[in-house]
């Protein structure tokens, strides 16, 4: 059983190779790293890259994958949607974070890259809707110098900054971490306010798809 994960950073790759060895170690990855897609759906809007990213399905499904996981918040939506005639499941990461915060009165979301805010969004007020809610309050915070300490390679000081946006959030219920990159800030937090991340209960929900078990998905 193979779950192909389509990310646009490398430092992804070892964070889910040890998430996957710490709660799934029979499940093989196939790690498809695309810089390029993040680079251009941020200059020009996630729908540029659909017909790319339907390729790299395809070709991912073609090569034996079950199951395959955008761990991208940017460009989720549209693999999400592109990957609905390929006949295995074709998931976004923070889909099931997004499940978890739509059940909150008060959300804020917190993000390092502007373009990952709309699709962020969108995909709360999906969620909520699923669940009969009506709009929630949901504020945006975008983390000033965080995303060029992250394509500088600073990942101490992109951490930090993440860390310290939490923590000068008060007026909510849960916070939103909107990018897979900013996970490991949850440890350097001092705040009360519960913070829910996309990588173990995405993968989560993923080896679940993969495995041909429908509709789980674990708590952040």
């Amino acid at each position: 059983m193979t779950l192909a994960l389509l990310h646009t950073s490398p430092v992804h790759v070892p964070v889910f190779d040890a998430l996957r060895n710490a709660a799934h170690p029979g499940l093989a990855l196939r790690h498809l790293v695309h810089e390029e897609l993040l680079d251009r759906a941020a200059a020009m809007g996630p729908e540029t890259v659909r017909g790319d990213i339907e390729a790299l399905l395809t070709g991912a499904v073609a090569e034996g994958a079950a199951a395959v996981l955008c761990t991208c918040s940017t460009i989720g939506g549209v693999a999400e949607s592109a990957g609905a005639a390929l006949g295995v499941p074709v998931l976004r990461l923070d889909r099931p974070m997004a499940a978890a915060a739509a059940r909150a009165e008060r959300v804020t979301v917190i993000a390092a890259l502007a373009a990952t805010l709309p699709p962020t969004l969108a995909l709360l007020a999906e969620e909520a809707a699923g669940v009969g809610r009506g709009p929630a309050e949901v504020r945006t915070v975008l983390v000033d110098g965080a995303w060029g300490r992250f394509e500088a390679g600073d990942r101490d000081g992109y951490l930090g900054l993440v860390a310290a946006a939490v923590d000068a959030v008060t007026d909510t219920d849960v916070i939103v971490l909107a990018q897979a990159s900013m996970a490991e800030a949850v440890t350097r937090t001092a705040t009360g306010i519960p913070v829910l991340s996309s990588p173990r209960a995405g993968l989560a929900a993923a080896a679940a798809a993969a495995a041909g078990v429908p509709g789980r998905a674990d708590h952040p």
